[in-house]
């Protein structure tokens, strides 16, 4: 008999072996690049699929790694997983790439765990608060895209920009203040951002679409084309500066 584990000691128990099967996966050094991240990628969700079919039955489960089946539609549980966000990050030996675990209870995120194996942490919505202090005056943004809005924000505001892999590094390093504020623009998934919305929102962060509408995670489309994480206090700023390039055109 499995002994009873609750949503928060779960998510983060997720988010620890999962980094643990990853680190194993490429450490023993015979596959490489998109190959290697194929590998961590099915290997981890294979676990994690099993962990949760003993300990949540009954939840709706949404991975980026599995056929979206729509029981989520039904059920107000839904754990919303990405075993590895930031695969080239992964497969190329860069630190910023992510384990993200977030549980969604009737379209809001209850319980997140943000995993940052290379950096042997996990961080976790029960236990984070951001970094105040001096701005840094960055703004980070994809390693992989640099998006109009973006530039056109940073340039607006006056703010330097930092490219990062994984969705969960460039939300932990504003948590940390090492930015901050976090932009997406061309298109995200709700399991790309789900864990890392999860903890700002925990840690005391602003979290919106860049229209300033709110994320919602109970919705039929898994599709989420834009996304700010920021400091509360320039929230109201880079919001401005972002309906001035939507109006635009």
């Amino acid at each position: 008999m499995t002994a009873e584990v609750d949503d928060a000691t779960l998510a983060l128990r997720l988010a620890l072996g999962t980094g643990e099967i990853l680190k194993g996966v490429r450490n023993v050094g015979l596959l490489r690049d998109d190959v290697l991240g194929k590998a961590g990628d099915a290997t981890a969700q294979g676990w994690i699929a099993r962990c949760l079919e003993q300990h949540r039955p009954d939840d709706a489960v949404l991975s980026e790694e599995a056929p979206d089946d729509g029981s989520r539609l039904v059920k107000d549980r839904v754990w919303i997983i990405d075993p590895l966000d930031g695969t080239r990050e992964y497969g190329s030996g860069r630190q910023d790439w992510a384990v993200h675990i977030a549980l969604a209870e009737k379209g809001v995120i209850t319980q997140a765990a943000v995993g940052m194996p290379d950096l042997g942490r996990v961080f976790h919505s029960n236990d984070i608060r951001a970094v105040g202090g001096k701005p840094t005056n960055r703004l980070v943004i994809s390693q992989n895209s640099s998006p109009e809005i973006g530039t056109f924000i940073a340039e607006e505001t006056g703010m330097e920009l930092v490219h990062m892999g994984s969705c969960g590094a460039k939300t932990v390093s504003v948590i940390l203040g090492d930015n901050d504020a976090y932009i997406h623009a061309g298109g995200q998934y709700v399991w790309d951002n789900a864990a890392p919305v999860g903890l700002a929102q925990a840690a005391g962060l602003h979290t919106s679409r860049l229209d300033g509408s709110p994320v919602d995670y109970g919705a039929e489309d898994t599709y989420l084309p834009d996304l700010l994480i920021c400091r509360p206090d320039i929230a109201d700023k880079l919001l401005s500066a972002a309906d001035k390039y939507l109006q635009r055109g």
